[in-house]
Formats: structure tokens, C-alpha cells, sequence
């Protein structure tokens, strides 16, 4: 295991792009956006699209289904497409993919559940990862059985969010519930939700006893974050930050990227939740106005005018 700390798979948000800063800047690991089985194994283009492999690091694609027949063949088109890593999401509480008896809803179905990951296990060789939550609700706790289950059948980590499928995002994440998946047992455990801070990621691998993080939320803006917590949790020192010339770079290029691969009209849109967000941990004191600007503007020169005014210094403005 590389840096133990990963960026976490979200749909809408983990795309290219941003896989490829959060690698550069020292993620261990950036898993692909959830990819639905059914269609990435027909070659939906979409979804197609979403599992690029970043270019460096090791390619995590993420896929997500109930149907054993369906995920073997989206891990073969993964595998073939050069992932090294296959993960099964069993934790994505949206009602669009629970719906569909997929995503949390497996963790009211354990034996449906090790059907899929069996399935996905023998059409591959590569390693494949399990991404669960800590139960379906209060009444329904059996991430440790799951996971249990999981290790029996081959599966090489699993990574548990500190919360059930009832909760959705709210309240705080419970990492010390973690530890009864690490308990339960011998492969490597990966902590999920609420890391925010270096002091996070410290408090949750104590409380988890997990052998990593995962960030999801937090990287948003600032996918160099996820590095800086991984190059803390391996030295137990704090990694320099990024000047103001390095940030604008890599906000410059992620908002290119995104260009390049949606097209004007739609990256345009697809680029603003990321927009607004560099804008929000650029520090500037009018980041708020230059955010509203960013999520408005249609022009992507106006666009990058407005990055490149975020992350002015504007100590060297005063000096002139």
C-alpha cells in the first residue's frame, strides 16, 4: 500500500481531471466515479468515459450492480481497459441506485451481496475492493459480516463509511465504529467520512484502527489535499503548501481538462461545483464574489481571468 491516503470515488465529482491532481500530489489511490455495470459492460460511452485511467498511478475503476452476469462482464471491459484495481460500491445511499437493489441496499441482502463479489472476483485477475457502509440503519449494523464475508471469498481491502445507508451524510461519521470491521478482519481496512483536517485523519485511523483514509467532500477544490494527508500520516510532518502559482496551475489545468473532455458547452457546467469550490479555499478575501462569477460565466477566458484573480497575491498588489 502506497500513501495511506485515498481519494474517494463520487459520482459527479471524481472525474478525470481531478483523479489525475489528487495522483500528482500524492494520493495513494483515486478511484473512478461509480460506473452502473449494466451499461459500462454494453460500452455506454458515458460510463466508458468516466473509467479513463488517469495516466499514472494505479486505476481504480468502481462499479456498482445487481446483477452477477452484469458486474463479471464490467470488471472484464475494467480489466481489458487496463484498471489495476476493481472495486464494488455497496455504500452509495442514493435512491436511484438502491432502487435498483444496488449501491447500500446489498447490505440487506449479504448472500446477494457475495454472489456479485464472486462473480466479479472470477472474471478478473486483478484485485477487487468491497466500499460499504457501516450497515443499512441502527437495526441492521453488519459491516463486520460483510467484510468477514467478503475476505473469505478473496476480496484484497475493504473500505467502510462511518455511517449507515439511513443516515445519508448527516450527523458526523462514526470512525470508532470502524474497528469492529478492522476486528473482524485481516486485510486491509480503509476509513471513510468526515476527514477534513491532518487531525482528522489522525483521529480516525486511532479511534478505526483502519489502515487508511479515504477523502471524499474535502478534496473538492483542493485535490492536492488528499497528498498532504498522506505525506503527514507517513512522516508526521506537515508538507509545505502550495504557493499561489502552484494552485492556479492545477485549477487552470483541471478546468482544461474538463473542456477538453466534456466540450465547451457542457463542461462549462460540469466544471462549476469544482469552480466554486477553488474559489472557496483560495484564501482571497472577495472568494465569495469570484465564486458567484465563476458559476455564472459562460466564457471560459472569463473563467480562467476570475481563476487567476483567486489566487493573486495580493501582497505583491499592495507592494506596487
Amino acid at each position: 500500500m502506497k500513501a495511506r491516503a485515498f481519494l474517494a470515488p463520487m459520482a459527479g465529482v471524481t472525474d478525470l481531471g481531478m483523479r489525475r491532481l489528487a495522483l500528482r500530489f500524492g494520493a495513494g489511490l483515486a478511484a473512478s466515479e461509480m460506473l452502473a455495470a449494466d451499461l459500462y459492460s454494453q460500452g455506454d460511452r458515458a460510463n466508458v468515459f468516466r473509467a479513463a485511467a488517469p495516466g499514472r498511478g494505479f486505476h481504480v475503476v468502481q462499479i456498482a450492480g445487481c446483477n452477477p452476469a452484469l458486474m463479471a462482464e464490467a470488471a472484464r471491459r475494467a480489466e481489458a481497459e487496463g484498471a489495476d484495481l476493481i472495486d464494488i460500491n455497496m455504500g452509495c445511499p442514493a435512491k436511484r441506485v438502491i432502487g435498483g437493489l444496488a449501491g447500500s441496499a446489498l447490505m440487506r441482502d449479504l448472500d446477494l451481496a457475495v454472489t456479485l463479489i464472486r462473480a466479479t472476483l472470477a472474471a478478473v485477475k486483478l484485485p477487487v475492493s468491497v466500499k460499504m457502509r457501516l450497515g443499512w440503519d441502527e437495526t441492521l449494523f453488519n459491516a463486520p459480516e460483510l467484510a468477514r464475508r467478503a475476505a473469505a471469498e478473496g476480496v484484497a481491502m475493504v473500505t467502510v463509511h462511518g455511517r449507515t445507508r439511513a443516515q445519508f451524510y448527516r450527523g458526523r461519521a462514526d470512525w470508532s465504529a470502524i474497528r469492529r470491521v478492522k476486528e473482524a478482519v485481516d486485510i486491509p481496512v480503509v476509513a471513510n467520512g468526515d476527514c477534513t483536517s491532518l487531525a482528522d485523519a489522525t483521529a480516525m485511523l486511532a479511534e478505526s484502527g483502519a489502515d487508511a483514509v479515504m477523502i471524499g467532500r474535502a478534496a473538492l477544490g483542493r485535490p492536492w489535499f488528499v497528498g498532504d494527508v498522506g505525506h503527514f500520516l507517513a512522516t508526521g510532518q506537515v508538507r509545505a503548501p502550495l504557493g499561489l502559482a502552484e494552485r492556479l496551475a492545477a485549477s487552470l489545468e483541471h478546468y482544461r481538462t474538463i473542456l477538453s473532455l466534456f466540450g465547451i458547452r457542457q463542461g462549462v457546467r460540469h466544471a462549476r461545483k469544482h469552480l466554486a469550490a477553488y474559489a472557496h479555499w483560495s484564501g482571497a478575501a472577495d472568494a465569495a464574489d469570484l465564486g458567484r462569477r465563476l458559476v455564472t460565466s459562460e466564457d471560459p477566458a472569463e473563467v480562467e481571468a476570475l481563476l487567476a484573480a483567486c489566487f493573486e497575491d495580493k501582497t505583491l498588489a499592495v507592494a506596487a
